[in-house]
């Protein structure tokens, strides 16, 4: 109960993200196009690696806290664009994510589930609030979700009855490739076909690369779609330790790849 009702301040936050992130709609294509091509790769990948898999969408969300947590080491090495151009895309993300969340798997939510996530991420979109209102709470309940929230849903899934085979499972090995992999590739080739088709980014395509290989790391919506998904506990377990695993392998990638990339003058 008490992890449930964290989970549904979490999804009212993204709701309150993304009612506030997408106003701006020509500003934001690009990386609105480049999130979709970061949860279109990796799904194609998992399920060319683990066909039939019912866990498929895990290998999509990204995590603005963990994402954001990274780029924050970098400080003035990235260019204030960079953290606007991420944070676009996980809001995206976090409303496809809902979107697939309720299309594939609304069949196997318990009721306590979908008003935990889907129910109070509506309630976070059509809240009637004014833009002052709606800045304070998203101010208010963001460093609740970085600092306590986020930390607490990982530290209760963090996957300690494994056993050596499950580092070499198809689920795992699927879920660390899509991640790792196509979130970088999806990103990058979708951010660069949005501006060959005229959308507009004040950061460059390898940054958008950097910010491709940050968006790997996905812990909190990808484990409750885990939590649903999963059908049976070796393969819930199975899905944390994939997840684990790629955050760490993004978070080290995005970190190198961006310290190493010169900030724009």
């Amino acid at each position: 109960m008490f992890i449930d009702a964290l989970i549904a301040i979490f999804f009212f936050l993204v709701g309150l993200e993304i009612k506030h992130g997408l106003k701006d709609f020509r500003s934001a294509v690009v990386p609105i196009f480049a999130a979709m091509g970061g949860m279109i790769f990796p799904a194609f990948i998992y399920l060319a690696l683990n066909p039939g898999s019912h866990v498929w969408a895990t290998s999509m969300p990204t995590d603005i806290a963990l994402a954001l947590g990274v780029l924050s080491l970098l400080g003035k090495r990235v260019q204030p664009e960079v953290r606007l151009f991420l944070l676009t895309l996980a809001i995206a993300d976090d409303l496809f994510s809902l979107v697939v969340l309720g299309i594939f798997y609304g069949n196997d939510l318990h009721p306590e589930k979908a008003i935990a996530t889907l129910g109070a991420a509506a309630l976070g979109v059509f809240l009637p609030l004014g833009k002052s209102q709606l800045s304070r709470a998203i101010k208010l309940l963001s460093p609740v979700s970085t600092y306590f929230i986020v930390p607490v849903i990982i530290a209760v899934n963090i996957p300690l009855d494994i056993d050596v085979s499950s580092f070499t499972s198809a689920t795992t090995i699927a879920l660390v490739v899509a991640r790792s992999v196509g979130k970088l590739l999806g990103i990058t080739l979708f951010a660069w076909l949005a501006i060959k088709l005229g959308g507009t980014t004040h950061i460059q395509l390898k940054a958008v690369a950097g910010v491709g290989a940050l968006a790997g790391m996905g812990m909190t919506v990808s484990l409750v779609i885990a939590e649903i998904a999963a059908k049976n506990p070796t393969e819930l377990n199975e899905v944390r330790l994939g997840l684990f695993i790629s955050a760490i392998l993004s978070g080290l990638l995005g970190y190198v790849w961006l310290r190493r990339t010169p900030v724009a003058k």
